[in-house]
């Protein structure tokens, strides 16, 4: 009971820290259920969106110990938003350190969208480290993916947001689409990324909303220097435009190392921005990974069924990875 006799929350943090990294960074971490549970670390998307309280109810707090922590430069996790010293295999190096403050020797790892792009980059460096793997919306860190994404998928099912996109730009920018916004994102001057930031935020909610809130841009919205700036465009431009920190189809090319990993993947239907067949060609290539396919979900974590199939997947693995 907690003091005013109300029951506690079991989803409550059970510890949190901040863990200096290196570099000047500290990351924010929590831990969330039984201390002597199985261990799984949450990965969240972005890069630089950071953990929400949600993604802790994805964890049966009397099975697991899960570990939530934002990334450099994201949510809690201080400096804010610093871009210096922030590539993947920081992020990797900052999990095996985490790994270790905690006394954990292996762990199932948990990720969607950019998170599941960290999560398989994590297991495929230190397989022996990884029980298991659940994947939502898988993202390889492709520039083909985000070609896709931004350019081809945009036009044919939101035509008209795709004009507004593309009219942010200057006519001679728009042959470069994504190299002009991220250039734009990461310009230090706020009349050039305030908006060029406003408009690929909109345009990726859009897109991982399988019914829209919008599917224009506000232009005036865009424009103005009070409307709020998101964390996520920035920290998207500083990765996106580097290839993730990754080398040419990397990920895939090195499914082999997962072999030994059991894995699910949980698939949105109709997925804008991590389109199926990019799961079902990972899955073919990894061998030992099962594919939950979501009919009438895109790419949220909150669409119908999603939660439901997500926390399903990581609740299989009690058994599994249970002590004997």
């Amino acid at each position: 009971m907690a003091p005013d006799g109300s029951h506690a929350d079991p989803f409550a943090p059970q510890t949190s820290m901040m863990l200096p990294v290196g570099d000047g960074h500290e990351v924010y971490v929590e831990t969330v259920g039984r201390a002597d549970g199985i261990p799984a670390v949450y990965l969240h998307g972005g890069p630089g969106s950071g953990c929400q309280p949600g993604h802790r109810r994805l964890f049966d707090p009397t099975q697991f110990r899960a570990v939530l922590f934002d990334q450099r430069g994201a949510g809690r996790s201080i400096p804010r938003r610093s871009r210096q010293a922030n590539t993947t295999q920081h992020l990797i190096a900052d999990m095996e350190l985490i790994r270790e403050t905690l006394g954990i020797d292996s762990w199932l790892v948990v990720g969607g969208s950019w998170g599941a792009t960290l999560a398989l980059a994590y297991a495929q460096a230190y397989p022996e480290r990884v029980g298991g793997i659940v994947l939502r919306a898988t993202f390889l860190g492709t520039r083909e993916e985000l070609d896709w994404a931004f350019g081809t998928g945009l036009s044919r099912f939101h035509p008209n947001l795709h004009r507004d996109f593309l009219s942010l730009l200057p006519e001679m920018e728009r042959a470069n689409t994504l190299d002009s916004y991220w250039r734009r994102i990461l310009d230090a001057d706020p009349a050039v990324h305030g908006p060029a930031a406003r408009a690929w935020n909109d345009t990726e909610r859009a897109l991982s909303e399988v019914i829209p809130a919008a599917s224009r841009l506000n232009f005036e919205a865009i424009a103005d220097p009070a409307t709020p700036l998101a964390a996520s465009p920035f920290m998207e431009a500083h990765y996106f435009s580097n290839d993730c920190f990754l080398g040419h189809g990397q990920l895939m090319a090195n499914a082999g190392r997962l072999a030994r990993i059991p894995g699910v993947i949980v698939q949105g239907r109709y997925d804008l921005l991590c389109p199926p067949t990019t799961a079902f060609a990972l899955a073919e290539k990894w061998g030992n990974c099962d594919i939950r396919v979501v009919e009438r979900a895109g790419h949220s974590l909150s669409d119908p069924g999603v939660t439901e199939q997500v926390v399903a997947a990581i609740g299989a693995f009690v058994g599994p990875l249970s002590p004997a």
